[in-house]
């Protein structure tokens, strides 16, 4: 399943010597996504059964509007490749590479990426971080626009992270003390594409 995504880390660990920079940059527009959400659209007479307890009527709207333009959509399996593409994209990221994340995200949200590989690369910068658990993934927003559907979800995921310089000394982070992290990324897909991939196409700190 196809997806793109970025990093971001906001809080200090005990051992390091500068803030360790945002997990994401790039914020683009749409593109592509992983695919779900349940194909149903819910209307028989009187009030629609709820797809996912506890989200809003926005979210819920949305859910339908998608699940009727995708037959296939499925929102927990959708839930589930978003979960696999937020791990693969900052891995990608973490590792700099530039392939597997062009195979995750549109071109907007992938021109950010590159951007900061490009900047630590010529910093001689090297990250050693490790997404150790993703505690959460949440729909906080749902729309379908023709030809596109776009969901954005809500991670809260634990990550441990370390900034080498050139000369492999730490100067950011700690392996020890994993960060708690937030974050919004937002797949889209075209629903009348032969791919069933999302991608990601914008990426925010939650």
């Amino acid at each position: 399943m196809g997806l793109r995504l970025y990093f971001v880390l906001g809080r200090r660990a005990e051992h390091e010597e500068q803030p360790l920079p945002p997990r994401f940059e790039p914020k683009g527009p749409r593109s592509d996504a992983p695919r779900s959400l349940v194909g149903e659209t819910g209307g028989s007479a009187g009030a629609p059964q709820a797809l996912v307890p506890g989200v809003t009527p926005a979210i819920e709207r949305g859910i339908r509007e998608i699940g009727a333009a995708d037959r296939g959509f499925d929102l927990l399996a959708f839930l589930e490749g978003a979960k696999g593409a937020y791990r693969m994209a900052l891995e990608a990221f973490w590792r700099g590479d530039r392939e597997a994340l062009a195979r995750l995200c549109d071109a907007d949200v992938l021109a950010g990426f590159n951007a900061a590989i490009d900047a630590r690369e010529a910093a001689g910068e090297k990250l050693d971080y490790k997404l150790v658990r993703i505690e959460d993934a949440t729909v906080v927003a749902a729309e379908y626009r023709a030809p596109y559907a776009r969901v954005t979800v809500r991670f809260t995921a634990d990550i441990a992270a370390v900034i080498r310089n050139a000369d492999g000394q730490v100067i950011a982070g700690s392996l020890n003390d994993a960060v708690d992290t937030c974050d919004l990324w937002t797949f889209s897909r075209d629903v009348n594409s032969a791919s069933p991939d999302w991608l990601v196409d914008e990426t925010d700190e939650g």
